[in-house]
């Protein structure tokens, strides 16, 4: 019999930002919990762009700190430069995104798994999961060390059979140069699972020295910065300044000129990359007519040389990489330190789960982040969570934690992967959700908090704290609404923003509706004003201004609830209910969907097929 090194309640597989989410939601809801890592230097790594956040991305990173997660946390004591994106947008595309200094960011997530009870890290390679009877009994290292687990995360990010590509080079790896999982993809073929492979890159690092920054355009963070955790009280600040370049015409040549000797494009590459952070000879070739492509130089952090070269991630040989870096102006004389590579990695079917992560087939065993098909550091973090979280409340006999559409981007990210699969690795975009309106990132933890404090995650000061500023953010819009200024007054106001006047008295709340005038433009009509943070007077103007628009959303939103909210029974067999085409029925067998909300997003299930199975759901209930 193998040597049981410990009993725990959780074990999770992986270090990244999927398993480090998942290792302390589980501790901190009181299960005992291990989490390995194939290195202890590479927890919470950033092996592509040291950054968090960005367009959807930053609201992911909101709502994770909204239940109760660590990224938001770690990212604000991290940061090196903070920008809001999409200002010139409206509020449901906002989204803040920060560079990282990466080492500063490995430190804090591992300093926070070290100091959390109940939690401990271990170094070393899961290669076998163990089941008995009832389900997940443990997990063997490449040693031969069992520990004993009741619920077991797979959180394997681009480790599993990982291979690094550059040109006709391939080699067994997993990111920066860090040991492969090999073993583990063969148990879980035999265990049952459909795994994929996918593939995704990530681009050079080069040296600032070598860097002509007087042929670039400087871009610089916000002056002010709004943290991405809603308990961070005193936001950091900008300590860097990142630059813009280009590609041209030179660049894109010799890239044609060498696309044979690429991957993706020779038949060396077995996985699907991403649609939408392509590779620079995929741009090239997708986008014929663009006469040139942005690039972006990012620090890596605060002691180091090594900048970052966003937007030109490849998968070209080195000699190739350096003269296509050497023809973009700015870049002549660039020394790279670390090549640019792309890397395939299996990961699995994600139909095969639950929205609560949990695979349908084997009880006790989660996935999360990049194993589950995703890319980017954010989808994983919040997929982690929510397989923590579930991990543990199943252990607890109590019922899962799912967060659907309307809820949360997070909703939106589990829904699409768990009902339609993805044929490629999935990316959160604003415009994946049909309830974005709702959905913003300012308003995250009026979502989400309430749910995080009531399983556990959030502490009662801090929800609270919200509570309040939701109570004084109703307070100032009813004040708003019942506070008249004369026509004097109001004109004043108008003809500054340069927009027409008035000719009777007019309530405040109508002024702030027109686009041209913000909450702050009222305070010289406006003598009773309160002193507001400015979280509050943000969701104040927000409000107001899209009063119309939200209403229609929460109208939206209240018939997805019904449709959600009709029940499928698990043990349904849907190749007896006459009237249903065949590929529904075999869609509905394979995903099956908890309710008829979920089963009308299958792909291949038509709106008939969604009328044959409520009228069979009625004509059968008990």
């Amino acid at each position: 019999m193998a040597f049981i090194a410990g009993e725990y309640d959780v074990a999770v597989i992986g270090g990244g930002h999927a398993g480090t989410e998942a290792a302390l939601a589980s501790a901190r809801l009181g299960c005992k919990t291990v989490l390995f890592s194939i290195s202890l230097d590479a927890l919470g790594n950033l092996p592509c762009n040291p950054s968090i956040g960005g367009t959807a991305k930053g609201h992911l990173v909101r709502e994770i700190d909204a239940l109760g997660g660590e990224m938001g946390k770690a990212a604000d004591a991290s940061f090196i430069q903070s920008k809001m994106l999409n200002r010139g947008k409206g509020p449901a595309v906002h989204s803040l995104r920060a560079q990282i200094d990466r080492k500063t960011y490995h430190r804090e997530i591992k300093k926070r798994l070290e100091y959390q009870q109940g939690l401990d890290v271990k170094q070393g390679e899961i290669v076998k999961i163990l089941t008995d009877e009832n389900g997940i009994s443990g997990v063997e290292t490449h040693t031969g060390i069992c520990y004993s687990a009741k619920a077991v995360i797979i959180a394997s990010g681009t480790y599993l059979r990982g291979k690094i590509l550059m040109g006709e080079y391939e080699r067994e790896s997993g990111p920066d140069g860090m040991f492969p999982a090999k073993q583990l993809s063969q148990c879980l073929r035999d265990m049952g699972i459909r795994l994929v492979r996918f593939k995704t890159g990530t681009p050079a690092r080069i040296h600032a020295d070598s860097i002509d920054f007087s042929q670039t355009e400087e871009e610089h963070g916000d002056e002010n910065i709004v943290p991405f955790s809603f308990q961070t009280e005193t936001p950091g600040k900008n300590r860097v300044i990142c630059h813009m370049l280009y590609t041209n015409k030179e660049t894109h040549k010799i890239i044609l000129d060498n696309l044979s000797k690429a991957p993706l494009y020779n038949g060396r590459a077995e996985g699907v990359g991403p649609r939408y952070c392509p590779s620079i000879e995929d741009k090239i070739v997708r986008f014929s007519d663009k006469e040139r492509h942005q690039l972006f130089i990012e620090p890596m952090g605060l002691d180091t040389k090594e900048m970052y070269a966003q937007g030109i991630s490849t998968g070209l040989p080195e000699d190739v990489q350096i003269q296509m870096m050497r023809s973009i102006k700015g870049l002549e004389n660039v020394e790279i330190m670390r090549a640019a590579y792309a890397i395939e990695y299996d990961c699995c079917d994600p139909t095969q789960l639950y929205p609560s992560l949990e695979f349908k087939e084997i009880s006790g065993l989660f996935g999360a982040g990049q194993f589950n098909g995703t890319s980017g550091y954010e989808e994983a973090a919040a997929q982690g969570l929510i397989a923590g979280i579930n991990a543990a409340r199943k252990i607890k006999g109590m019922p899962p934690v799912i967060i659907d559409r309307s809820q949360a981007y997070i909703g939106t990210l589990i829904d699409d992967l768990v009902t339609k699969g993805t044929n490629e690795p999935y990316r959160m975009m604003t415009s994946r959700s049909e309830y974005r309106l709702l959905l913003r990132q300012d308003n995250a933890d009026e979502r989400l908090m309430p749910i995080g404090y009531e399983i556990g995650l959030i502490p009662k000061d801090v929800y609270d704290k919200m509570l309040d500023k939701l109570d004084k953010t109703k307070a100032e819009i009813k004040r708003l609404e019942k506070t008249s200024v004369s026509p004097a007054d109001a004109n004043k106001i108008l003809g500054n923003a340069g927009t027409s006047p008035v000719k009777n008295g007019v309530r405040l709340a109508d002024l702030l509706k027109r686009p041209e005038i913000s909450y702050d433009a009222l305070a010289d009509a406006d003598p009773e004003r309160p002193v507001l943070s400015r979280e509050i007077c943000e969701q104040v103007e927000i409000r107001i201004k899209y009063d119309g628009y939200i209403a229609r959303q929460i109208s939206q939103i209240n018939r997805f609830k019904k449709a959600e909210n009709k029940l499928i029974p698990n043990d349904i067999d849907y190749n007896g209910i006459n009237g249903l085409r065949l590929e529904a029925r075999q869609k509905l067998s394979k995903i099956r969907p908890l309710s008829i909300g979920q089963a009308s997003r299958i792909s291949g299930v038509s709106p008939a097929d969604i009328s044959v199975l409520i009228v069979w759901l009625e004509v059968n209930k008990s």
